[in-house]
């Protein structure tokens, strides 16, 4: 596939850099020299120093045969711009990144297909849906829904006192044998090392651990993780930013008592104006004291999105300490992924991640409907239509030959999803969710195609 990405700066770069990976034909387009040169040494790709928006410039980087087009600069009006104008010099897709969750909220009456861009990207509006549906499933440190949930990824570090340690999946599978999820993807905390699990893959404390469950399995999962699940009420929220404004309006619709602080003066004026449901206070987050007159102890969770990473993750670990139950930290550093878990932060939330997880789903081959990059694991999650005829629906799956670096978590068939073991047959129209390492992607796209 021949694709466009325009806008050098960390969700390009980051997205470039993820789809080099595929093999695909990619041009990174910036009007900034260094960060050119910055991809171009690291990245196996081409690099055109133009404005994005110059028709002479896409015209160099050859639009008219480009299959995808994706303007990810800082400028949303950019982004629209570079899209119009790549539609009409030929692109066959254009994906635009915005901040103005108003674009998405009325796109089927604005009609932006019309105007040449296919789809739009909102990094605020995929961070605020992260958060609650974090907090909806607070026993765990990430989760992602499939088909509404249908079908749900939950991940949760194994805990000393769960039920199941000790055990191969086998053995937990005949132990507790009316369970209703499976798991896909193993940290181990002895190596760091990403595993797919097998049957005789151990459950060991501390191993952090991926499962894919139908919502009747999300409860037994707990149990057996030995997890509890609090009720969240109360939030503090740190940034008024727009995933901050975003995050605080939905909570309130959904009757959470929220108190958001902010240090822009101005800005805390503004934001009390248009969330009258929600305390919003003026002060400097990075202040512990105001956080204790403000009862940061009485909190079920704290969601700090500031727009540094490093303030973000203080002010979290503070929380942490005065006994805050529940911890959300936005960074701009993937890096950080790797620490969090070590440091005592429950989740990270990374906006080029989330930008990258809804691009690459219009990427992938085999008819994929979603994906999920995971967080903290060399792990994809993705999610297939079985296709009338494809290899996948031929035999039972024990009898696929299915790769040994991927495994098949669930099964969504009329509206109902399922666990799918080894005498499950896959049929034309099935959504499939399947895990698996970054270099067996290829393998299993070829069984859906």
């Amino acid at each position: 596939m021949k694709i466009i990405i325009a806008g050098a700066g960390e969700v390009g770069f980051h997205l470039a850099k993820l789809l080099s990976y595929e093999s695909h034909e990619i041009t990174l387009i910036d009007k900034d020299e260094e960060r050119l040169i910055y991809a171009d040494t690291r990245l196996d790709i081409k690099t055109l120093q133009q404005d994005a928006t110059s028709i002479i410039g896409l015209k160099e980087a050859d639009i008219e045969h480009t299959d995808l087009l994706i303007a990810v600069t800082s400028s949303e009006t950019t982004n629209i711009t570079i899209c119009v104008i790549s539609k009409k010099l030929g692109a066959k897709k254009t994906i635009a990144r915005i901040r103005n969750t108003e674009f998405t909220d009325f796109k089927d009456e604005i009609n932006f297909t019309k105007l040449g861009i296919d789809e739009l990207i909102s990094t605020e509006e995929l961070a605020t849906n992260e958060i609650k549906l974090l907090l909806e499933k607070d026993a765990f440190h990430q989760s992602h829904e499939f088909e509404n949930g249908l079908l749900t990824m939950l991940g949760i570090t194994l805990s000393d006192s769960a039920p199941i340690i000790g055990m191969s999946v086998k053995e937990a599978a005949a132990t507790f044998s009316e369970i209703h999820f499976m798991p896909i993807v193993i940290q181990l905390k002895s190596t760091q090392e990403t595993i797919i699990p097998r049957g005789d893959t151990v459950f060991n404390a501390g191993d952090h651990a991926y499962f894919i469950t139908t919502p009747e399995g999300v409860e037994e999962l707990q149990k057996l993780s030995d997890i509890v699940s609090k009720e969240i009420k109360n939030v503090m929220i740190l940034g008024g930013s727009g995933i901050g404004l975003k995050t605080t309006q939905e909570l309130c619709n959904k009757k959470f008592n929220v108190k958001l602080i902010e240090k822009n003066k101005e800005k805390a004026i503004e934001l009390a104006e248009q969330l009258p449901e929600a305390l919003v206070i003026y002060g400097d987050c990075r202040d512990v004291e105001l956080l204790e007159e403000e009862n940061v102890d009485e909190m079920d969770a704290f969601i700090a999105v500031t727009g540094r990473s490093e303030t973000n993750i203080m002010s979290c670990l503070v929380a942490k300490s005065r006994g805050v139950n529940r911890t959300i930290a936005l960074v701009q550093n993937i890096d950080y992924f790797k620490l969090s878990k070590n440091i005592g932060i429950d989740t990270l939330i990374n906006k080029k991640l989330l930008a990258a997880n809804s691009i690459f789903r219009h990427i992938r081959r085999g008819n994929v409907l979603e994906i999920t990059i995971l967080n903290d694991v060399s792990a994809e999650i993705l999610e297939f239509e079985a296709k009338e005829n494809s290899k996948i629906t031929k035999k039972d799956i024990r009898d696929l030959k299915f790769p040994r670096n991927a495994i098949i978590g669930g099964v969504i068939r009329n509206n109902k999803g399922f666990i799918s073991l080894g005498g499950f047959q896959i049929q034309a129209g099935d959504k499939v969710v399947v895990c698996c390492l970054p270099q067996t992607i290829s393998k299993v796209e070829k069984l859906f195609n």
